[in-house]
């Protein structure tokens, strides 16, 4: 480490020493009831904690509409995360008064399963942060430090401040079989217990500085405020009523399961009998020593009593969720085209075809993001600079996303031009197959945009079809080759026909 580092750390360590000497401002009833100070202060708009009153099958009905599968989990996540959260509605004296184990969870399944859009889901219905981290972000620091409390002070920033709200969020960690330890005392398994030691820390009930001790500006800012007034004020956040989930793919547990059921058999008797290795069925299974064993500390595993199991997705599974009729994945790709005012439609054999790709990526839900940005990439970059307003998503667009693209620029363009002329002269366009293919010809793919030539050939045929009184007009090649005198014809042979009806007319009248 250079000098200057050296000084830099030094200097840090020695502030924050400052501040664990240095005299506090006196305390507040709302700093007494850890609801925080200044900015943080709980006010009648900003209660103790969140308006909960769903019932776990509320919840769970909820959840239904928009997660595909995992029925289990599901019912086990909303019932406990309900229980929770009503639990903080009773009198303190009555949660003290015995050992309060939260409900604390860990998801065990593979990725790309729901795991994240679950919770994602819940603290957007409840109305409390949400804050996500993965575990690897803490064991890459290579030391064991006080990281994992920037979690609860982010909480704090996705409350606006509200201290009391967010004592009452949701902190989720995902790939937290990242820091399980292999057994040895070497190695990044120090950094691993460490950081799952902070975790329990902040599982347990424990008050975090909301200015970081490595966060220079907080520190300096302190600093000035000691000088003006001769006292700190601390604003911290309790962690006693903040919910955490944990969750991670834990590859191998299901062997160490398996083993387990096989001692356990092997020890009543009935060695001849093998327990059959089915991943999502064993990992069902699963209990604390099995955790313990994959390297977790007993006090960690503790700490989170409520386990629920993820199926993988199948590719059923995965077309309903992009049949379905809140569909994140198709509505996220919908507004990407509708920022460019194109209305995205997809039929129901390309949403099958995507999701026969998306299940052989073997990444779940990841996988139908990827296939659909992958097919329809080349799409959103070209069709904006188009008169294109609508796209339909076919099964030969997903086979072959580029063979139909400059047929679907051609169509869309000459459709968008029709109905354009329609509202304007009231009369359809009806191109015949001979003048669609001139036009591709002219167009040279795209090159010439085929609304440039049309309005370019028909610019006198708004006013001129008006006159004829049709409502429908075909195009031919030769109308096309000779659009002026073509439409001078029509006209002509238009009046001459009257003036014969007319004439016939007065004839006979005469007679």
């Amino acid at each position: 480490m250079s000098e200057e580092n050296r000084e830099f750390w030094k200097f840090q360590k020695d502030l924050s020493e400052f501040f664990k000497k240095a005299p506090e401002a006196p305390a507040t009833d709302a700093d007494e009831s850890g609801a925080g100070v200044g900015e943080g202060v709980a006010t009648e708009e900003s209660p103790a904690g969140p308006k909960f009153d769903m019932k776990p099958q509320d919840l769970l009905d909820y959840l239904n509409q928009y997660v595909v599968k995992q029925d289990s989990a599901k019912e086990i996540i909303a019932t406990k995360v309900c229980t929770h959260f009503n639990r903080l509605k009773l009198p303190d004296e009555l949660r003290r008064s015995q050992t309060d184990i939260k409900n604390n969870i860990i998801m065990i399944g593979p990725t790309g399963v729901g795991k994240t859009y679950i919770i994602r889901l819940i603290a957007q219905l409840i109305g409390v942060p949400f804050v996500k981290a993965d575990a690897t972000k803490f064991s890459e620091t290579g030391y064991v430090g006080g990281d994992v409390e920037d979690l609860a002070r982010e909480l704090v920033e996705r409350a606006g401040g509200d201290i009391s709200l967010a004592q009452n969020g949701i902190i989720y960690v995902d790939e937290i079989d990242k820091i399980a330890s292999s057994g040895t005392t070497v190695g990044p398994d120090v950094s691993r217990s460490g950081v799952q030691r902070n975790l329990l820390k902040l599982m347990e009930e424990t008050e975090i500085d909301l200015k970081a001790p490595h966060d220079l500006a907080s520190q300096m800012e302190s600093v000035m405020q000691f000088q003006r007034s001769g006292k700190v004020e601390r604003k911290r956040i309790n962690t006693r009523n903040i919910l955490f989930i944990v969750s991670g793919a834990f590859s191998g547990l299901e062997g160490m399961i398996a083993r387990r059921l096989r001692q356990r058999e092997i020890g009543f008797g009935s060695s001849a009998e093998r327990v059959e290795v089915n991943n999502r069925e064993l990992l069902k299974q699963v209990k604390a020593e099995d955790l313990i064993a994959y390297g977790f500390e007993s006090e960690f595993v503790g700490r989170l009593p409520v386990v629920a199991v993820l199926e993988e997705l199948g590719e059923e599974d995965l077309y309903r969720i992009l049949a379905g009729a809140n569909s994140s994945v198709i509505h996220a790709k919908v507004l990407d085209f509708k920022a460019y005012d194109i209305d995205l439609e997809f039929e129901d054999g390309a949403l099958r075809k995507l999701a026969r790709m998306a299940f052989h990526e073997k990444t779940g839900a990841r996988g139908l993001v990827s296939v659909i940005e992958k097919t329809l990439i080349k799409y959103e970059r070209r069709l904006p600079s188009t008169s294109v307003k609508r796209l339909v998503v076919t099964e030969e667009i997903v086979d072959d996303p580029e063979g139909p693209l400059d047929e679907v620029i051609f169509r869309g363009t000459l459709d968008s031009y029709r109905a354009e002329f329609q509202r304007e002269a009231g009369v359809w366009l009806d191109f015949d197959e001979g003048a669609c293919n001139r036009l591709r010809e002219w167009s040279k793919g795209g090159k010439k945009p085929v609304d440039g030539i049309c309005r370019g050939l028909f610019r006198d045929y708004g006013l001129g079809l008006k006159l004829i009184d049709i409502e429908t007009f075909t195009v031919t090649p030769r109308v096309l080759e000779n659009p002026k005198s073509t439409l001078n014809d029509i006209i002509k042979e238009y009046y001459g026909r009257k003036e014969r009806k007319g004439g016939e007319g007065s004839g006979e009248g005469s007679r």
